[in-house]
């Protein structure tokens, strides 16, 4: 992923973006379900790695969750401050958390991933399961498709990942699925949806 582009290119439609995503009343019920059952009632921090405008860290925070959010974009950063205010927000990446070993009960990485590259994948979910404490879970979202491919999001090369792809690649970096959910374009969403919760093993 060319981090820097992805920075400039999100940090230019920020404002559009957070009129069309940028509350929890945008996001599909099912999904704020799915978050909230797999990164609810843990002890410990949950981090939301990619959290845009912060609207998934602070719904999770609503349900009791010690939730902060990172995000490679100043202009998000910022607006989450803003709009969110008590929740914790910083600049980071997430392929290179500022976290210990060890130190973090969950992860939320919603729509986040989708601009690595397939080779770059592996070492994020190994930089994942680093953080993550024995039994810690990550959620996963993300776009659907027959086969790994990139195409052209509107505003950077994005990939789409057949789930069972995926799932393998969870495996591979040391997590055991423990749900997914998929649901065809058309049902609240614009492209093929699908999202992995798994679980840190060892």
């Amino acid at each position: 992923m060319d981090s820097e582009r992805v920075r400039l290119a999100y940090g230019k439609i920020v404002d559009l973006y957070v009129e069309l995503f940028g509350t929890s009343e945008k996001v599909h019920r099912d999904d704020l379900d799915l978050i909230g059952r797999q990164l609810s009632g843990r002890a410990g921090a949950v981090l939301d790695v990619g959290c845009g405008p912060g609207h998934l860290t602070a719904y999770l925070c609503s349900l009791g969750v010690e939730a902060s959010g990172i995000d490679l974009v100043p202009e998000f950063v910022a607006h989450a401050r803003a709009t969110h205010p008590g929740v914790g927000f910083r600049l980071g990446s997430m392929a290179g958390l500022d976290v210990a070993d060890q130190s973090v009960a969950g992860i939320l990485t919603w729509y986040s991933t989708i601009h690595l590259r397939p080779a770059e994948i592996d070492g994020v979910f190994a930089e994942f399961r680093r953080v993550l404490v024995p039994g810690g879970r990550l959620v996963v979202g993300f776009f659907d498709g027959d086969e790994v491919e990139a195409f052209d999001h509107k505003v950077v090369t994005a990939y789409r990942w057949p789930p069972d792809e995926l799932a393998a690649r969870l495996e591979k970096a040391g997590f055991a699925e423990t749900e997914r959910r998929q649901r065809p374009a058309g049902e609240g969403n614009r492209r093929p949806h699908a999202a992995i919760a798994a679980e840190r093993v060892g």
